[in-house]
């Protein structure tokens, strides 16, 4: 386990070490352009409206499928465990309920066989 996890390290390393050498490169390129203008910078701007809802669409099931790849999933031993947890404590929870339920009707029905 240790190794895998070990594999994952470098591997986001390396991947830091991409990103930073693309953003130096483009950090370069964008200092040896000259300002925009403002119309060039409306242009894109009204280009990203125009996108419209299907670019948005596109780009939401892209960023889902980001994270699903992000997610870490259990093992069958963990899910087995919380599974059995889960419903060891739904049990719980609905005996005492039903206990209080049954202890407030019975105090209800003596209460109401008082009165006559």
């Amino acid at each position: 386990m240790a190794n895998k996890e070990r594999n994952k390290r470098s591997a986001r390393k390396a991947r830091a070490a991409e990103r930073q050498a693309l953003e130096a490169v483009q950090g370069e390129s964008t200092s040896a352009k000259p300002a925009a203008t403002k119309s060039s910078e409306t242009k894109a701007v009204q280009k990203k409206k125009s996108d419209g809802f299907i670019a948005s669409v596109k780009g939401y099931f892209s960023a889902v499928r980001t994270e699903m790849r992000r997610v870490v999933w259990p093992s069958r031993d963990e899910l087995k465990n919380y599974s059995v947890s889960t419903i060891a404590m739904l049990l719980a929870v609905g005996l005492a309920v039903w206990l209080v339920d049954t202890g407030i009707m019975l105090v209800l029905t003596a209460l109401a066989a008082l009165r006559g």
